[in-house]
């Protein structure tokens, strides 16, 4: 046996795991969108995200089925799903859990860890920024660590474990609008918008009648940690890498070399970026049932990457600038 033949021996077992997940992924998608109508982009965006292990922001209007999305990806991906509605009066402990006192046989007290919603495997935050800034700071806190302290003792948090919070652009009084550095910790920002004629047709015919679908499992959860793992084996090549890095690096003012960029952006991406925007790119290819990620994938996840990532100057809101407008002028060399 050569010393090449075991290289392409793991290389085509690589290729034959990467060809059956895309199939199963297909039957992901098809169970998704037999309860969400339209919105193909949310819902890639969305499996994307937890395909690379990470955390979504899903943003939008009331009524665009953010929450029912998340639910059914629950469902469909085999995940113990739960749900925390943010006010202004919600307290870490209402997320992250707390220590009671019990008294025992003999009057012996002891605490007892009660765990919050925090420990499951898909939690939806819904309306994040309604939430104080105590509050979450300790849910992102548990995003980052994948762990809570509680009492000075450390309780890891199940595996997998995944963030998909919402937020609502209109009404914005009695908000705690997140900061930057903690916008840093969702690996996307998922803008969610109006389905169009067709699907907003076929939504409200199936959820009018007698019978509504409801979604169906496609996945376990120990098969979804395996394609996270799956997705960090898949092979990059030069080409995409170089461009990744001269994408986010373009977009920070001190280092780029476009006009725009330096008129217009306060402050750029940084390195979590790059490491959001090439984890990303290879989710989407297995997504797509593709061997290796493109530079189609980079233009077209840069938004939901860097949308939340950078930040424009008061020129930028004074002419009219948007920050979809900078990213697509950063993107133009590639698409």
């Amino acid at each position: 046996m050569s010393a090449a033949e075991p290289i392409q021996a793991e290389g085509a077992a690589l290729v034959a795991e990467i060809e059956t997940l895309g199939q199963r992924l297909s039957l992901v998608r098809e169970r998704v969108h037999r309860v969400i109508f339209g919105q193909e982009s949310v819902v890639d965006e969305s499996l994307v995200t937890l395909l690379s292990g990470g955390h979504g922001l899903l943003i939008g209007v009331p009524g665009l089925a953010k929450t029912r999305l998340v639910e059914t990806l629950g469902i469909v991906l085999g995940l113990e799903e739960k749900r925390v509605q943010c006010t202004p009066d919600l307290m870490p402990a209402d997320i992250i859990g707390s220590e009671v006192l019990e008294e025992g046989e003999g009057g012996r007290r002891s605490f007892r860890f009660i765990p919050g919603p925090v420990f499951s495997q898909l939690l939806m935050a819904d309306e994040i920024n309604r939430a104080s800034p105590r509050t979450q700071s300790a849910l992102l806190q548990a995003m980052q660590e994948k762990r809570v302290s509680v009492a000075g003792h450390y309780h890891a948090l199940p595996q997998p474990f995944h963030v998909l919070a919402t937020q609502n652009p209109l009404e914005q009084e009695g908000t705690y609008p997140l900061p930057e550095a903690q916008l840093d910790r969702f690996l996307l920002q998922i803008d969610v918008g109006y389905p169009d004629l067709d699907a907003e047709k076929r939504m409200l015919i199936a959820t009018t009648g007698a019978d509504d679908e409801r979604p169906a499992a496609a996945l376990r959860a120990d098969e979804l940690m395996h394609a996270q793992r799956l997705v960090r084996r898949m092979p990059v090549g030069d080409s995409v890498i170089e461009a990744i890095l001269k994408l986010v690096r373009a977009g920070r003012p001190e280092s780029s070399d476009i006009d725009e960029v330096k008129k217009h952006v306060a402050w750029g991406p940084g390195p979590r970026a790059s490491q959001a925007l090439m984890l990303a790119c290879r989710a989407r290819a297995v997504l797509d049932g593709r061997l290796a990620p493109s530079l189609d994938d980079i233009v077209a996840l840069a938004p939901p990457v860097l949308r939340h990532r950078m930040a424009l100057n008061f020129a930028a809101r004074a002419e009219g600038v948007t920050i979809d407008h900078v990213i697509a002028r950063l993107t133009q060399p590639f698409a």
